[in-house]
């Protein structure tokens, strides 16, 4: 969701420069800083960037230069002269230019008119903003593009090691068998040989992990779909991600395993990699 845009319109007597910056952030967090002349124009500003922008940390502002002689401020003459006589009745030493040059300094000195905007200077703002909320999109296009090769890349690295895991099924199994007898051969005891075979399929099916392979591989199959198929994808990669990561974890706990569980802290890698990267998808 990083993205720069910034765009600038004269009238007359103004330049009007308009500049966005956008980082990521779960919601929208829209900071703005507004020229006093276009202040009561705030509301309807933070709505057209809201549903451009949807989602960021926005630090938006509007700054406008004089160029003509148009001005607003006006001074408060009665403010003035009070200053001057509450100086003057303190005594202090120092002549009428003194006071006056002391008073224009004081709160309240200078106030500003209310300044009708016309509807073409409006539109000059409004089109100002558009091209700049068009050039923070086109930043954020290509930033996304780039994101999508690496989620991609992330997301086929946990497919390959699910597909590594097949080749260690059989001698898993195998392996569990073999330990269990060991075991009884050690204890010297008779055993009923049909029970133990009962038994022994009892444990493996209890180990068994083809239905959460099953779960894995579908989760990372709609990963690829979401990502090629949908704009605002960011929160639904992020919920994509926590089941991945439940099924994983699945497979962690049954693995018995040292290889599988190897690939299994390969694939939670690689898990992490994309839980990081789907915070910058909008």
């Amino acid at each position: 969701m990083t993205g720069y845009g910034k765009s600038e319109a004269n009238t007359e007597n103004l330049k009007i420069s308009i500049e966005i910056k956008t980082l990521n952030s779960k919601s929208l967090d829209l900071f703005v800083r507004i020229s006093p002349r276009y202040r009561n124009k705030e509301l309807e500003l933070r709505k057209i960037i809201g549903n451009k922008l949807v989602r960021g940390k926005i630090d938006f502002s509007i700054v406008i230069e004089n160029l003509g002689v148009e001005n607003n401020s006006r001074i408060n003459v009665n403010a003035v002269k009070n200053y001057i006589s509450n100086l003057e009745e303190l005594h202090i030493e120092g002549s009428q230019l003194d006071f006056l040059k002391m008073a224009i300094r004081m709160p309240e000195v200078f106030t500003n008119q209310e300044i009708e905007i016309s509807d073409d200077e409006w539109l000059l703002v409004l089109e100002c903003l558009n091209s700049s909320l068009e050039k923070v999109n086109d930043f954020r296009a290509e930033e996304g593009k780039s994101l999508e090769i690496v989620l991609k890349k992330y997301n086929q690295n946990i497919l390959n090691s699910l597909f590594e895991i097949e080749k260690y099924e059989q001698e898993r199994i195998e392996s569990v068998r073999q330990k269990l007898e060991k075991q009884l051969a050690e204890l010297k005891v008779q055993f009923d040989e049909q029970r133990f075979h009962q038994e022994l399929v009892y444990y493996i099916e209890k180990l068994d992990i083809n239905e959460e392979k099953v779960r894995l591989k579908q989760h990372c199959e709609y990963f690829f779909k979401v990502i090629e198929e949908e704009e605002q994808a960011g929160k639904k990669l992020g919920f994509i991600a926590q089941e991945m990561g439940r099924e994983i974890n699945t497979i962690g706990s049954k693995a018995n395993h040292s290889e599988i569980q190897k690939l299994v802290v390969l694939m939670k890698d690689e898990l992490e990699k994309i839980k990081e990267q789907t915070n910058n998808v909008l």
